[in-house]
């Protein structure tokens, strides 16, 4: 019999302080609230606390899935872990996880940190091990503390990223999809590493070890060029999507809805337009939370199966895009149960 993945459950943790755009109006007088807003869809964003890790934050998205009944932690036999702020930078944050978790020490355990479009690599990754019979479960962290990187004089990051945490499982199934096509898959993958000044944190790794000098934004903090970003995610995106159809025969009618890696509203608004996607079918879930990188997919897709418009059975499309720059795109039928 075939061994297909499923996504079988998700579940996110976002950390307890909470950054409002009134908040970040009295520290740049020249944008109101409503400005900011208006702007980026971002209203609050969540923001880790000094001692706390994505890490943290990922363990806990984990505990809340294995609490809900999904699985047991002894039921799962590989661990991926998608994020660019790692504890150390060595071991693996993934290794330290599966201790603190109580998994096997069976499993394997492995990080990567492929940023904003780590949610469609992580399940192309579990796809893989799951249907090569390497796996039978597969548990996804994608978690992220991006706020660590901004400097508080930073407004144009400052007011758009959020921290969180979300855990998926991804297990085996012998059961065919409702029209015979794979569960998940197949995947659309592109890299232009040629664009990755636009979007970095140069200091830190071994390439320049971090020195932060003077009061303002150093090497040391994130640094985005808006502007570039948004034309590479308009073309890189677009190009996603149009490819993932061709490759499928499907059309933008046959998806149920789309996801995309919730980078801004302006960012999003033209992704919509671009690709003719129909407003009712794009979903948006970013105003209370702010750009998260990696976990934000899961985060779109928890909420909306929790307030109906995820259903079983559907087709959706997941689109991921930044760092790197790279972006990834595909196809998932919701499981039925």
């Amino acid at each position: 019999m075939k061994r297909h993945a499923v996504i079988r459950a998700i579940e996110y943790h976002l950390p307890a302080e909470v950054l409002s755009n009134d908040d970040l109006a009295g520290c740049y007088p020249e944008w109101t609230a409503e400005k900011i807003e208006d702007k980026l869809g971002v209203r609050s964003r969540r923001i880790a606390a000094p001692s706390e890790c994505a890490s943290d934050l990922g363990f806990l998205a984990a505990r809340k899935l294995f609490d809900s009944g999904a699985c047991a932690p002894a039921d799962v036999d590989f661990l991926l872990f998608c994020s660019v702020s790692r504890d150390y930078p060595l071991p693996a944050t993934a290794c330290l996880i599966q201790d603190r978790l109580g998994l096997s020490k069976s499993i394997g355990a492995l990080d990567y940190s492929i940023g904003c479009s780590g949610f469609v690599y992580g399940l192309g990754l579990a796809k893989g091990l799951i249907e090569t019979g390497q796996a039978r479960n597969v548990l996804l962290i994608t978690a992220e503390t991006i706020s660590k990187y901004i400097h508080p004089d930073d407004r144009k990051v400052r007011t758009l990223f959020g921290d969180a945490g979300a855990a998926t499982l991804l297990s085996a199934t012998g059961e065919a999809p409702i029209d015979d096509r794979s569960w998940i898959g197949p995947f659309i993958y592109g890299t232009d590493g040629a664009g990755a000044q636009h979007l970095i944190v140069k200091a830190g790794g071994q390439r320049q070890p971090t020195c932060i000098v003077g009061n303002g934004p150093s090497d040391a903090n994130l640094y985005m060029n808006g502007p570039e970003i948004l034309v590479f995610t308009l073309a890189a995106a677009t190009k996603a999507v149009s490819e993932l159809l061709e490759k499928t025969r499907a059309r933008v009618d046959d998806v149920d809805l789309f996801v995309f890696h919730q980078g801004s509203k302006q960012m999003l608004d033209g992704l919509r337009r671009k690709c003719g996607i129909p407003e009712e079918r794009f979903l948006v879930h970013m105003r209370d939370v702010g750009n998260t990188a990696s976990p934000s997919i899961p985060i779109v897709l928890t909420e909306a199966r929790c307030s109906g418009r995820l259903q079983p059975g559907h087709l959706v499309m997941l689109v991921g895009f930044g760092v790197g720059l790279s972006w990834g795109a595909t196809l998932v039928r919701w499981p039925t149960k």
